[in-house]
């Protein structure tokens, strides 16, 4: 499917990797994940990025993970394939695996360690676009990877061929505006924190990144789809009901250890995290059940 501007759009899902006992990657978990995110209406699926835990995986690992979702979804929805790396020439490696297993595009956050100027940063991006040549997505997540993207930066990557669209993860709500502002008309800027969604849409983002919708994707797409027919009001309370759930796959204590608790809990495959990413203690998960109890989706 080809990913532009315009076709970048609406809930893109965080899928986690599932994870057998033994931390191997669940190859049927996968499958049967994919298959379930895409029969609730999801409109793209993002592999091996944070909630896929992508710093933990080993780069024939991020390959096959990818290769799995885009065989189950066949070309249904687009497939966007997280290839952050430190180093330009490791993303440039990862961003041509991702392309040899049928990727539709990428999305990169920052080079982290380092902190590094807007010029260094803008040659990184535009060095992945020429020369992976499949569509990228600029990944800004500043709380992880001490690299800002600012709006006025934002602005100079939109215009360069092949880059296609913005996740912003950032907690300043500000930023993004400014970013739809500056460069909604030639990128899709889209949110990536999923208490900003409503929020995000009525500001004009083009959609979501999800990890809730891992979890909830129906009632994800259902908020958009409320925001695009005009139904503001119902998208609001839509969200504000999903918040109960949406408020512990924030960034504090970490939402991968939550996201694959709830799963786990819906009895969906996701297995446990990775060393060294803790998993949620036994307060925590019965706070989960309950949230998840008080959306309907589990019995008390």
């Amino acid at each position: 499917m080809a990913l532009t501007a315009m076709t970048l759009h609406g809930v893109i899902v965080a899928i986690v990797t599932p994870f057998a006992p033994n931390y191997e990657i669940d190859v049927p978990g996968l499958r049967r994940l994919t298959d379930h995110l895409l029969s609730q209406g999801v409109h793209g699926i993002m592999t091996t990025g944070g909630n896929g835990e992508f710093p933990h995986l080993l780069r024939e690992e991020k390959k096959r993970v990818t290769q799995v979702v885009v065989e189950e979804v066949r070309g249904r929805i687009p497939v966007i394939a997280g290839t952050a790396a430190c180093g330009t020439r490791e993303a440039v490696l990862l961003g041509r695996d991702a392309r040899e297993v049928g990727a539709d595009g990428l999305i990169v956050t920052p080079p982290y360690y380092f902190h590094l100027p807007d010029d260094a940063l803008f040659t990184h991006y535009r060095t992945i676009a020429e020369e992976v040549g499949l569509p990228l997505v600029v990944y800004n997540n500043p709380l992880y990877t001490g690299n800002d993207l600012s709006p006025a930066l934002i602005d100079r990557l939109a215009a360069v061929p092949g880059i296609v669209g913005l996740k912003q993860s950032n907690a300043d709500f500000g930023t993004l505006v400014e970013n739809v502002r500056r460069s909604g008309d030639t990128i899709a800027v889209l949110t990536g924190i999923d208490s900003q969604f409503y929020a995000a849409l009525a500001a004009g983002a083009r959609g979501i990144f999800s990890t809730a919708a891992c979890v909830i994707p129906s009632a994800m797409v259902q908020v958009y789809t409320l925001v695009q027919n005009g139904k503001f009001a119902e998208a609001r309370s839509l969200h504000l009901r999903l918040q109960e759930l949406n408020r512990f796959l924030e960034y504090d204590p970490g939402y991968v250890g939550p996201c694959k608790a709830a799963l786990r809990l819906l009895g969906l495959p996701a297995g446990p995290v990775r060393p060294p990413l803790p998993e949620v203690t036994p307060e925590e998960e019965a706070s989960i059940a309950a949230a998840l109890h008080t959306l309907g989706l589990l019995a008390a």
